[in-house]
């Protein structure tokens, strides 16, 4: 748990988990992917990546498998996920789809790569993430009940925004739920399946 406390913010590095769990990769082609598939919680490419690839194998969640030379190009390093990296991949995801935060691209990589889990765990984390969001949102009703004998309403504008973003989101995680357990939204049996709705020209 304490790796992937500390690394739960890494959005790059959890992209490269992420996008290894669907097969060997070069750093190359990552990148490729990453801008082709517009993940734009990843930012500063592509040093960052670079940087995020070396921390992952250092770490051992992931590592190379080849180094393979196209033409007069340099040589590029092919990497694949270790065992401890899919549980690594797997804590990350978990932790950041069960738990707010004020950071909304937190919630947008995780929700890009929830596919990555089963869908039970997936379920779990989402109800984890409801009641959170349901125990926000009775206490700022109940600060802002307390806080409007004694302010006007301009005063309070941004905590009824943070109540409506929260609200928003709420909604949006019952109906995911909803979807999940109608069987409106279909999930993969593999994550490797995920690599078929990578546009074929990020891939080649």
């Amino acid at each position: 748990m304490a790796a992937t406390r500390r690394g739960v913010r890494d959005l790059t590095g959890l992209t490269v988990l992420a996008l290894l769990l669907t097969g060997p990769r070069h750093p190359y082609e990552l990148h490729r992917v990453i801008t082709q598939t517009h993940k734009d919680f990843v930012t500063g490419l592509p040093r960052s990546l670079y940087h995020a690839v070396g921390r992952l194998e250092r770490d051992e969640f992931i590592e190379a498998v080849e180094t393979e030379r196209e033409g007069h190009r340099p040589e590029r390093t092919v990497y694949r996920i270790t065992d401890e990296g899919r549980r690594e991949l797997r804590s990350r995801l978990r932790y950041l789809l069960e738990r707010p935060d004020p950071d909304t691209t937190l919630l947008a990589a995780a929700v890009s790569f929830m596919g990555c889990l089963p869908t039970g765990e997936v379920r779990y984390c989402l109800r984890s993430r409801a009641a959170a969001l349901e125990g926000a949102i009775a206490g700022a009703d109940a600060q802002a009940a307390d806080l409007r004998r004694e302010l006007p309403r301009l005063l309070l504008l941004e905590n009824e925004y943070t109540r409506a973003v929260w609200a928003a989101e709420l909604a949006w995680v019952r109906g995911i739920l909803a979807d999940l357990e109608s069987g409106a939204l279909t999930w993969p049996d593999d994550a490797a399946e995920l690599a078929g709705s990578v546009p074929v020209e990020a891939r080649e």
